[in-house]
């Protein structure tokens, strides 16, 4: 009896359409897909002279918003040792990207699977994996020009990836809060680096600005499809997922910002040098907090905001004020001189 009447509230959770205003919001976004969408081989000319991969290109070198390219001990090394380190890290970063997306994207699929006949959230979904589809051969052909043969995720987390988008169909919210773990923390930093105004390579400043773009509505959708559940929740399970939250968040972030083992070998970089930058120094903590002021402001707002949670944000490293706004600026007070 108890398992009917929970897989009659699953199903009574799947349905949305007597929602006016989040059915206006999906309708939105997938209409903004239709009209405003972008392809890996028609958006970027890969063989243009402009996109071509030289050595000692210094547009290569790491911007002073990435944890690494802010560290003295990079910008202490030669300019060549730099570009290299530069291309390895942005070329591991894309494929971790894909492969992230790779998870998404499977489900995504699974999630709608499950969507009632008439669902907008079905076709949402398709238009989000569709566009994903698109990034991971984005990524991929980034990876392919630069030419550094990277692993992209953690070992351990391609173990057991194959069963983390089972979890989107029976456990849509944990799935949903661990797919912001990992699109917040790109999203973040890429629009940090596009903000600096540092020169980049072209083929860098394209791949961000195509991501950036298309991610605003995946993020847009996550949180909103989030907004609409939590709160419903009973307490019991909105309790211990306010404690899930922020352990995922700093899990994944992790896996996709901190390079592989593979990195700080190739490069003979010292362990201190390692815990300096993620995330011994004042600055890296900083950082690693600002990537998720829109996911606090979430919490907040859903009612995961309890006094065990806050210490578990704490406990996490990534406590802090949550935005006011999403993709609110990370401003700091500076001091003038007299």
């Amino acid at each position: 009896m108890a398992r009917t009447k929970m897989i009659r509230r699953w199903r009574r959770n799947m349905d949305v359409q007597d929602d006016v205003a989040y059915v206006d919001m999906l309708t939105t976004l997938s209409e903004g897909s239709v009209r405003r969408n972008f392809n890996p081989y028609t958006d970027i000319d890969w063989d243009s002279p402009e996109f071509a991969v030289v050595p000692n290109d210094e547009r290569w070198i790491l911007p002073s918003t990435d944890p690494i390219g802010q560290h003295p001990w990079y910008q202490s090394q030669s300019k060549e040792r730099q570009i290299e380190i530069g291309m390895w890290r942005q070329s591991n970063v894309a494929k971790v990207g894909l492969h992230f997306e790779s998870i998404l994207i499977r489900g995504l699929m699974e999630y709608a699977f499950w969507t009632p006949n008439g669902s907008p959230e079905y076709r949402y979904c398709l238009h989000e994996a569709v566009e994903e589809c698109n990034h991971t051969m984005m990524f991929q052909e980034m990876v392919n020009h630069i030419g550094a043969d990277v692993p992209g995720m953690p070992r351990l987390l391609k173990w057991i990836q194959p069963a983390i988008p089972l979890v989107a169909g029976p456990l849509p919210i944990p799935f949903w809060f661990g797919i912001l773990a990992g699109e917040e923390p790109i999203d973040h930093t890429q629009k940090n680096i596009l903000r600096e105004g540092k020169t980049l390579h072209p083929i860098m400043e394209r791949v961000m600005a195509i991501h950036v773009a298309e991610e605003a509505r995946h993020i847009s959708f996550a949180h909103e499809y989030l907004r609409k559940r939590v709160p419903h929740l009973p307490r019991r399970k909105r309790f211990w997922l306010s404690l899930y939250v922020p352990v995922v968040m700093r899990v994944l972030c992790s896996a996709i910002i901190v390079p592989p083992r593979a990195f700080w070998k190739e490069f003979d970089i010292p362990r201190s040098v390692r815990k300096d930058i993620f995330f011994k120094s004042a600055e890296s903590r900083q950082m690693l907090r600002d990537m998720f002021g829109d996911v606090r402001m979430l919490a907040t707002d859903t009612g995961l905001m309890n006094p065990l949670a806050k210490l578990m944000w704490r406990i996490c490293r990534i406590n802090g004020e949550p935005s006011r706004y999403r993709s609110e600026p990370q401003r700091r007070h500076v001091v003038s001189a007299a």
